[in-house]
């Protein structure tokens, strides 16, 4: 059995094994990342296919006669045609809810990040404007106490309770969307963690920024076409909202001319919250695990 894997760095840029997965096969290729133009050239005489981003059309299952199984290496698997997949008797599998903690924990680093500036403050002592400070102590930016502030989610699944248990902690008030709508968008932050779905693309939009309660904040570590990032920029330029913490971005890695890299409101990080290497192990092993199911007729994490 031939194994590809088509865009693995990220998963194990060489940290990790691939030891478990290896050994269910005859054969094991992996590729640091595969460029859409040479995804079928890679993909065509394998058994077993496991991809991240990589689109997997109809057209290239097609043209993979051999090819039995799909593996998407994430929670997300939007980008394999699974109706096709179904139809050309092709199993597709994926990997659920295991960066729960990671993603949870990246939310709050960002909501502390605007709170507390730690990164502009580290940056200012290193420069030496502590040293030549006649105070013991100065702040660049206004620090925001979060005990008693509110916090709105949208999207209630494992990350969003994960969130919303670390929040009520830090003394926040909680408001769910789902339950609670003018609460959670008038909250002081807006944290997203909803999948994305045709319905809900784009939701971020003018309208939904209007509504948020001025000088509050978006949080997205969800998905980045959740948000109208054109519109966002004009917010965050205009002062609808107070600023912004995004770990995820529409187009990745974003093109130049992103209209939110370089606004001073806006945080953004290379959609890492999912990575500590405890998640990435994870994922390994739930690839394997699920291969294995299907090696012996049971349908792990099956989505097809």
């Amino acid at each position: 059995m031939n194994i590809v894997i088509l865009d693995g760095y990220t998963i194990n840029p060489g940290d990790l094994s691939w030891d478990k997965i290896e050994k269910l096969g005859d054969r094991l290729t992996v590729f640091d990342a595969t460029p859409q133009d040479k995804v079928l050239m890679r993909a065509e005489n394998c058994d077993v296919l496991m991809v991240s981003k990589c689109l997997i059309t109809r057209e290239i299952m097609e043209k993979c006669p051999s090819l039995k199984y799909i593996g998407v290496t994430a929670t997300g698997y939007n980008n394999v045609d699974v109706q096709a997949a179904a139809d050309l008797g092709i199993a597709v599998t994926h990997v659920p809810a295991y960066s729960t903690n990671a993603v949870a924990q990246h939310t709050i680093a960002l909501m502390l990040e605007i709170a507390n500036h730690v990164g502009l403050h580290n940056q200012s002592v290193q420069h030496g404007q502590w040293s030549a400070s006649k105070y013991f102590c100065y702040w660049k930016k206004p620090i925001v106490l979060l005990a008693g502030k509110s916090l709105g989610i949208i999207g209630y699944g494992a990350i969003g309770k994960k969130v919303a248990t670390i929040a009520k902690a830090l003394g926040m008030t909680v408001n769910i969307y789902s339950r609670e709508p003018e609460d959670a968008m008038k909250s002081d932050f807006v944290s997203l963690h909803c999948p994305l779905t045709p319905e809900n693309e784009k939701m971020v939009n003018t309208q939904f920024l209007v509504n948020m309660k001025p000088g509050a904040f978006l949080i997205n570590t969800a998905r980045g076409q959740l948000v109208d990032e054109r519109a966002l920029a004009d917010a965050l330029k205009a002062g609808f909202i107070g600023g912004a913490a995004l770990d995820v971005l529409a187009e990745e890695p974003p093109a130049e001319n992103c209209p939110l890299i370089g606004l001073e409101n806006c945080i953004i990080t290379p959609h890492m919250a999912w990575a500590p290497k405890e998640m990435r192990q994870a994922v390994i092993d739930i690839l394997a695990a699920n291969l294995q199911g299907w090696l012996s007729g049971h349908r792990c994490n099956r989505v097809d």
